[in-house]
Parts: C-alpha cells; structure tokens; sequence
C-alpha cells in the first residue's frame, strides 16, 4: 500500500527528537480542557506475527483561554495527519490544522491551528491512530497463555502513570477527567471488557466475522483510569444482594482459581461504602488476572487488573501466606475506587494520598473481614519494618515529593509511598480517634467526588472533624504536625533519657540516619510526634491516644519536652504503645536492663506483642548504628527462647538476616551458626517441628509462626529439619503423577523446596524445574521459581540466570527478577549474580526497558551482601562507567550505595563487638 508523504513524514518526525519545539514545560497547556472522549479501537488478535490496534479518538474540547495550539499526548503512535478534523462546536464550522509537530522529550504531539480557538469556545477533534499490540507491558499491549500446546492471545491495557499516550491520543495527566465512551472492535470469537457495562453490541459494517462493541458512558475519570481489554476468558459471577455486579475473570483453563477472590472481592466492596459512606458509583465491577502483567495490580475504574498470583487462589497449592496476599491486593485496588479513582491527585507528587490510603485501608478490610487472621497487627508491622530500613538512608525521598518529568513518576511507586504513607495514615488515625478519623475522610470524599485534590485539601477535612470531636486541641491543627511526617524525609529517634529520683523523663529528638558518618548537624529535623507511653505496674497498652506531644517551633525546631509522673527506678516505662507512630525510641541504660529482666525472667507477654517486636527491632537496629550496645542488644533478644508469638520472631528474623549475611562471609560465622541454632530450637521443637501438625493449629497466625521458623531451621540445620525437609521432596520425587500429587505440606512447600535443591544434586533441580513448567498455578509457580536459586551447584545457577532472561523460554518477563533475586540471595550465587548484572547490564537494561523499575529490584540483594571497601569501590565505579544502561534507576543506585556503605561501616565498627556477645551467651 502506498504511503502518503505527509504520512511519513510524520512518522519520521516520531522517530527522530524534534529540534525546536515550540512548548518545552514538563506538564501540559491549561489553555484547553477535555469534555468527552468517544474511542474505538479495532483490535486484531488473528495473526501472532501481526498483532495490531488501529482506531480513532473524538475529543470534546473546551477552550478556557484563547489559543492558537493543541497540545496533548501521544506516544509510539502512527497518526495520519490527513485524516484530522477540527470543529468548533458552536458555529459548526472546520478549522484547519496549519502545521503539527512532535516534542519526544515529554511525548507531547502539538497541533497548530489556522485560526485563534476563542475561550468559551467548544471544539471538536477526531484523530487517527495505529501502532503494533507491543510487548513491553505498558500502555495496550498483548499477553498470552498455553491452552492443550495452543497459544492463545489477548489485549489488556496498563495505563498508570502515563502510558494512555501509548495507546491514543489524549491529555494524559490526572487533572484532566473526563467521561469516556468505548468502542471496541474485534473478532466475534472474543469478548471485549471496558470500565462500563456494554450498551450494545453489532456486526461490523466491512470486516467480516468482527463485531463493534459499545459500553456505556463512563463518569469523569482520568486517563490512567481508562482500560479495556479483547480475550476469551470465562468469569465467576459473585454479586451480594442489593450490590453492583461483580465479577471476576481468567483463562478458562484457571477458572476454578477465581473462587476465593469472587467471594471476598464483593466483601471488601460492601464494607468500603460502609466506611466511606458513599456507594460503588458505577454499575459493575470486574477483576481479571492477566498472565503478563507489569504492576501487581491496577485499580482501572470498574475493570480492575491484576497478575495472576495476586488474584488467582488453589487450595490445593496456595498457602496461608499467598491467600492473604491475595485479599490484601484485592482490598487494595478496591479502596482505590474512592481513594484515587473518585478523587484523584491533582498531580503525582500526591500519589501517596492513592497508594498510602490504599495501602492502609486495605488493612482495615483485610481486619473486618478475616479478624482471625489478626492481619492489622502483623502488616502495620511489616510496613514499620520496612520503612524503618529504607527511610534510614539519606538517599531517601519524602512521601509528598516534587515530580517534574514522566521518568520520575514510577520511581515513586515505592514502600515510601507505599507503605510509609500507610504508616503515618495510622499513626493520624490513633491520635484522631475512630469518629474524627472517619467523619473527615467522608467529607474529603463527599466534597471532591469526581474532582482532584491534594494533601492540604485532606487535611482541611480532617482538622475539621478533629476540633468538632474534641481530638485535637483548637491551636493544633493536621496539616501542622502531619506536613513534618510528608514534606520531611526520615523519622526520628527519640531518646529518652529518665531521672529516676525526680521521676521525670527529659525527651529529646533527631533524625536516624543507617550512615553514621552523618553528622549531628545533619539530624536537626523536627517532627510533631504524638507520645503514648505506659509503665510496668500500669502496662496499659490498649490506650494508644498521646498523653503528650513533641512540638516544633515556628522555625522548625525541636521544643524541649519532660515528662513528669515518671514511674518509680524499679519500673520500666515504654513510649508508643502498640507502635501507633513511626519513631525509635533509645532508652537510658537503666531503663534497657528493667525491660530486659521481665522479658528474660518476668512475666513477658504483659508487654504488647507488637512492643515485644518493637523493642527487638529498635535494640538491634540501635546497636547497628552505635546508639546502643551489641551487649544489650543480644542479651533482649536471648528472651526469644520463651516467644510463643509471630511478631517478635517476624521482627527479629528480619535484622539478623542481615547481621547474617555479613558475618557468613567472614571465619566467625560458626559462633553465629550455633548461636541461631540455640535460639531456634526451643520453637522449632515447640511448633513440631516439620512435621504436619496444621490441622491441629487453632490460631491462624501460629500457621505463619511455623513457616517462618521452620524456613529459618532449615536454613541453620535445626534439629531434623534438612533431613525431614529432604524425605518430604523425596516422596513427592517418587509420587507416580506429581503434578497430581504433592505430599508437601503446603505451608512448608517453600522451605522443603528450598532445603531440597540447596542439598541436593542435579536430579533434585530438573524434577523442580519440570514441575515448574507443567505448573498452571501462579503462586506454586513462584515457590518453584524462588527455590531453584538455592542450589549450591555454579553451574546450575549460572543456566537459571541464562534461563531467567531467555525470551523463549518458560520464565515469563515478569518473573524473571525473582529468578535473580533468589540467586543473588544464596551466598554461592550472589557473586555469580553480581557479576552476571555487571557483564551484561546493557542486555537486562533493554530486556527491562521501558519498566526500568523492575530492574532496578535487581539491586537490592546485591547491595545487603557487598561488605568490603574495595568492592564497595568496585561497584561505585562499575555505576559511574554504565550510566548509559542505567538511565532512570537514579533514586535506587543511590540506595544500593548507601547500604553498601553502611555494611562496610558495620563490619569495621561492630563485628567483633558482635562475635564476643555471642560467644558471652553459648
């Protein structure tokens, strides 16, 4: 077919980076606003070797100032400029398009008009557009899946943060809502899905044997919003009485995966109209699992996306713990349908108030509905884990944070977003009360329904409901103390230092820092801290409202703060009670010996069990950077041969995992060896060991607390552990069908697996690895995939890297960085995988493009195990070298340096101090 001129030359100005554009700001004009969209795309999914989309876009345009250009977004798109029109409403007339061009550097495609469009003035636009159906999981793009050795392909879109440009033309920011009316077109052998309910469906006027399908116009929404999707899958129908339409969709070949997530998908709805106390607004829902799928999940208005682990439940071959994930992800992009899709951010740098308010609402479904679970203590937990690591850098960010171009935004996807958002949400929540906290977020919802708003809005609201319910004192109000938790990057360390004769407590604070070559001028932050606190004879940790609070002054800084009624010297007292506030907290000496007696000798479990976890965490990370000593540390955590509970092992496990990656790659790693065994043992042998004692387990989180123990026992050589790990593999070896068979118990799968490879030979590895490619479960899937990186064989670590990043062979793109990451976590394989990321970074950097945030997952196993200078030295010139194939992983090399360094700061500082406490305890 012959191409026009002016078709071509288009195209050539698509592939080559405009020279001089006209308009160069990051965001878009607000000279025009959009109205309406109506979209059809025609999808062809018939020819694999010509997977394409063509279609149109009509974009109702209101001008609101004078303007003589159209600028929005397009991205990899072929639009044939012939073929634009441009009305104005009003006057029903057409104005020509003088000129266009093409500004590659923020994807904007900008129209030049004949004549001036008047504000006031209605317009307008219909574009042409077509490109491939591509494979790098963004924008729409194709997937497929295995049916009897037939591949059968599908489309699904991933528009978040701003990838809508990939598929058509449009304003592709946030604060552009607009309703949407979708059109799809294709084979009638498919179904189409869209965020509406279909309004009709017809043949197609010219292809034979393809239908259009109509669904019906959306309510105002953003772009990154907008999904649709051409397959055949077969769903689950699950509505509640009086409730939207809910349905949940997948491969005809996984539809009996679906049973778990259609009945507590409709669940967690239900209770979020409850909560927010306005109704799911549009008419259904749909969720579907995706086999190639870049986020986890995307909470697309009414069409919500998910990977197929995080949807997808086997009783036969799911755990607890992939059971919960799946409700926890679900809970998550269902609170989104309010918090992010009803009212969204004005612009990214508030994309916490989506992913944080997610994050911890999601907890709070999760909790109502599974209470046994007691899934609230143990996720407030991991949150506070995880932020305590990674807002210890100085490379850190804050949660609120200045995004000034496209690249930067997925770099906000992250635990500070994330998981720090969810934390200082709670943290909100303890001090407002239940009443304040949720008679504020209904009339933030209420007041900004199908609008954009930002973090001050928010707490506009909440100040609101906290001085009409007495939660606050009139002279405090939420943006006050909340902007030092958002604005700030970091947390404190409050030290609490008590004067035992005038029973009084002087507190003082600053900000911990993981790198101690920071100096103190550099700690001077100020945060409004709300101070619970309770005693020995008191031990009232159900009372997390503050009793007092850190002030700041005027310029940001700290006001001194003591606190009388202090208990008597032979009392111990504890701040922040069940952990409610994202602080450390370092005691006087004094105080450390009085909460080590009762958790060694007294009656331990009246301390809070998220406080038993706390005081663990804070000790050893406090003892890490020097604040406290090695001595203390070891001798509170000794109390864990009487710890019963998950939190306290969950906290403990995570800092000496650590401490133990270090120290295995130095002589006195067998002193560590033993001392881990000492301290395992007595749980290990308490729980029954490895053997199946599940259906006997009354308490939903002892289920947890054996999995993790019995991981760790492996790992150490417990007891029988290894040889009762290896007897289970071997009669699932020797089952006649074990893909039909598996006589593994499946909440200790990960750690047999694990176990099995680790000690056992080649035969071991390939069984494992055929049971992963005849696996039709994502969670088993990921088990297999994560434990065969635990050989100790080079060779066959070496073959699973090469097999991670083989295009053609069964490791989904995906999943290809849990392959590296389960390598570059055994201490055989994390030189082969540094060194594999090092000679071939230009070859990961493409496989991963344009999703440089997965690859940028690859670092952080590397970074916990590199301990020297001369290799820190190594790497940072290895970076400084590859910039090129490391372009958009900025934010996560400077982490990965920065915990490098703190590493090789440790084992210069505290290894032998370490060494000697435990040889003091064995």
């Amino acid at each position: 077919m012959a191409i026009s001129m002016q078709l071509l030359v288009l195209l050539l100005t698509f592939l080559v980076a405009a020279t001089a554009v006209s308009y160069n700001h990051y965001r878009l004009p607000t000279s025009l606003r959009p109205q309406k969209y109506n979209l059809r795309v025609l999808t062809q999914l018939e020819d694999p070797a010509n997977l394409r989309f063509e279609g149109d876009v009509t974009i109702l345009i209101e001008a609101l100032e004078d303007t003589k250009n159209i600028t929005l977004h397009a991205k990899n798109l072929t639009i044939d400029e012939s073929l634009i029109k441009l009305r104005e409403i009003n006057g029903d007339r057409q104005i020509c398009i003088a000129s266009t061009e093409v500004n590659t550097v923020h994807d904007f495609y900008i129209m030049h008009t004949c004549q001036e469009l008047l504000a006031g003035s209605t317009f307008e636009l219909t574009l042409p557009f077509n490109s491939e159906l591509n494979r790098q999981l963004e924008g729409y793009y194709r997937s497929s899946y295995q049916d009897a050795n037939e591949t059968r392909w599908l489309s699904i879109t991933q528009f978040e943060p701003a990838s809508a440009r990939l598929a058509f033309p449009c304003f592709d920011e946030p604060n552009f809502k607009a309703p949407f009316v979708v059109t799809l077109g294709y084979h009638k052998k498919y179904i189409g899905l869209s965020n509406m309910p279909v309004k009709e469906t017809k043949t197609h006027e010219s292809i034979a044997d393809y239908v259009w399908c109509e669904f019906e116009e959306s309510v105002p929404m953003s772009t990154y919003l907008v999904a649709y999707s051409v397959n055949d899958f077969s769903h689950k129908p699950s509505t509640l009485p009086n409730s939207t339409l809910f349905r949940t969709w997948a491969r005809p070949n996984a539809i009996q995966q679906c049973d778990y997530a259609a009945e507590f998908g409709p669940q967690v709805l239900n209770y979020y109209e409850e909560l927010f106390g306005i109704k799911f607004p549009l008419p259904k829902i749909d969720q579907i699992a995706i086999p190639d799928f870049s986020a986890g999940a995307m909470e697309n208005w009414g069409l919500v996306t998910y990977r197929e682990i995080a949807l997808l439940h086997s009783d036969a071959h799911s755990s607890l713990v992939d059971k919960q994930r799946v409700a926890s992800v679900i809970a998550h992009e269902l609170a989104h349908q309010w918090f992010g899709n009803l009212v969204t951010m004005k612009w990214w740098t508030d994309l916490w108030l989506n992913e944080g308010f997610a994050t911890y609402v999601a907890s709070l479904g999760v909790e109502k509905i599974n209470p046994e679970w007691r899934y609230l203590e143990k996720e407030s937990l991991n949150n506070l884990l995880t932020i305590f690591r990674k807002d210890a850098l100085e490379s850190s960010h804050p949660i609120s944070r200045p995004i000034q171009e496209v690249a930067e935004i997925s770099e906000s996807f992250d635990s500070i977003s994330y998981q720090k958002g969810s934390t200082v949400l709670r943290m909100m929540h303890m001090f407002l009360g239940e009443d304040s906290f949720r008679s504020g977020l209904q009339s933030y919802l209420q007041e900004y329904s199908y609008n954009n708003a930002d973090q001050d809005n928010l707490w506009e609201s909440l100040t609101e409901a906290a001085h009409k319910y007495r939660a606050l004192p009139k002279s405090y109000d939420i943006k006050s103390i909340m902007d030092s938790w958002t604005l700030q990057t970091g947390y404190p360390v409050i030290n609490v230092t008590r004067n035992y004769k005038a029973n009084s407590a002087k507190l003082s604070q600053e900000r911990y820092f993981l790198n101690t070559q920071i100096s103190r001028a550099h700690r001077n932050n100020c945060w409004w801290v709300p101070l619970s606190y309770t005693s020995q004879s008191e031990s009232d940790f159900q009372n997390t409202a503050p009793k007092a609070w850190l002030e700041c002054g005027k310029a940001g800084e700290t006001l001194p703060k003591t606190i009388e009624n202090m208990p008597n010297e032979n009392e111990w007292v504890i701040f922040n009670t069940q952990v409610t506030s994202l602080y450390k907290v370092n005691y006087d000496e004094q105080n450390w010996k009085l909460l080590i007696e009762t958790l060694t000798n007294g009656e331990f479990e009246r301390i809070h069990v998220i406080n038993r976890a706390q005081l663990i965490n804070d000790a050893l990370y406090l003892a890490w950077t020097g604040e406290q000593d090695y001595e203390i540390a070891m001798r509170l955590i000794e109390y864990l041969q009487r710890e019963r509970e998950y939190l306290p092992w969950k906290s403990a496990f995570e800092n000496l995992k650590r401490v133990g990656r270090i120290v295995r790659q130095t002589p006195d790693f067998e002193f560590f060896k033993r001392y881990m065994r000492k301290l395992i043992t007595p749980i290990y042998l308490h729980l029954g060991g490895l053997n199946d004692t599940f259906a006997s387990i009354e308490q939903q989180d002892d289920i947890l607390l054996k999995t993790l123990v019995a991981n760790w026992a492996c790992q150490y050589q417990v007891e029988d552990c290894v040889p009762h790990a290896q007897e289970y593999f071997r009669e699932w070896r020797e089952s006649p069908n074990p893909d039909e068979t598996n006589p593994v118990p499946i909440n200790l799968r990960n750690t047999v697996y694990c176990t099995s490879v680790r000690n056992g030979n080649e035969d071991d590895w390939q069984f494992l690895w055929t049971r992963y490619k005849k696996s039709n479960v994502a969670a088993e899937k990921r088990s297999i995939l994560t434990s065969l990186g635990c050989s100790r064989e080079v060779w066959l670590l070496q073959r699973f890297l090469e097999l991670a990043y083989d295009p053609t062979d069964a490791i989904r793109k995906q999943d290809s960085m849990w392959a590296f990451q389960a390598v570059a976590s055994n201490e055989i394989g994390f030189h082969l995988a540094k060194n594999y990321f090092m000679a071939n970074v230009d070859s990961l950097y493409k496989f991963y493009h344009p999703i440089t945030k997965d690859m940028s997952r690859l670092l952080p196993p590397l970074s916990e195990q590199i301990i020297s200078q001369s290799d820190f030295d190594n790497f940072k010139a290895f970076i400084k070298e590859n910039r090129k194939s490391l372009k958009g992983l900025d934010q996560a090399l400077q982490q990965t340096l920065e915990t490098i360094l703190t590493n090789v700061q440790w084992k210069e500082r505290n290894y032998h101090q370490l060494t000697r406490s435990i040889q003091l305890l064995l």
